[in-house]
């Protein structure tokens, strides 16, 4: 069995701390706590890290494109280790939830997510499972700039157990059914 976990994110220092870059802070939490170093693979546009996990083959991928060109990194990744939509999950930032809650979806639309948008073109289905992590938007007025802003000092104060929450719901996902995560975990914040 193998699965490929994709945070989204920009790349680059200036978008480390930004709320677009939820799903990076994810995967580069999960690649320490297992033990795996990520490494630039220039053939994918990406940084990799490998590994097993409860007998199970872990792929980590953050695209080194921008976010509105993800697809490009996933699709070149899924084809060169012959993965399938199946086996793919994305963390991903979501306006729409607020700060500090998740849904999980099997399937559905990129809900005007640009890196979604991008991998759904390039995999030409919306069959894959997405972990959303609700960043909120305050009734921001212009999202890009609040997507691309670093979270508020409130929300630093919490981000480290969000992203820690983020990582185990991956850990649930290599040995529950989604279903099952998705009962425990589509919920409001604790």
């Amino acid at each position: 069995m193998q699965r490929l976990f994709v945070g989204l994110g920009n790349p680059g220092k200036k978008y480390e701390m930004t709320r677009h870059n939820i799903g990076f802070m994810v995967l580069k939490e999960l690649g320490m706590n297992l033990g795996w170093d990520f490494k630039e693979k220039t053939q994918f546009n990406a940084l990799v890290a490998k590994g097993e996990f409860k007998n199970t083959t872990i792929h980590l991928l953050m695209p080194t494109t921008y976010m509105n060109e993800s697809g490009l990194a996933v699709c070149r990744y899924m084809d060169y280790v012959k993965l399938v939509p199946h086996n793919l999950i994305i963390v991903v930032d979501d306006v729409a939830l607020p700060y500090g809650s998740f849904r999980i979806r099997e399937q559905g639309s990129s809900g005007g997510h640009n890196g979604l948008k991008s991998i759904e073109a390039r995999l030409g289905t919306q069959q894959y499972t997405r972990v959303r992590m609700g960043i909120g938007h305050q009734g921001a007025i212009d999202l890009a700039d609040y997507v691309l802003d670093n979270f508020t000092k409130e929300e630093q104060a919490t981000l480290s157990g969000f992203v820690q929450q983020g990582v185990q719901v991956l850990k649930q996902l290599v040995d529950e059914s989604i279903t099952q995560v998705m009962k425990t975990v589509n919920k409001q914040p604790q």
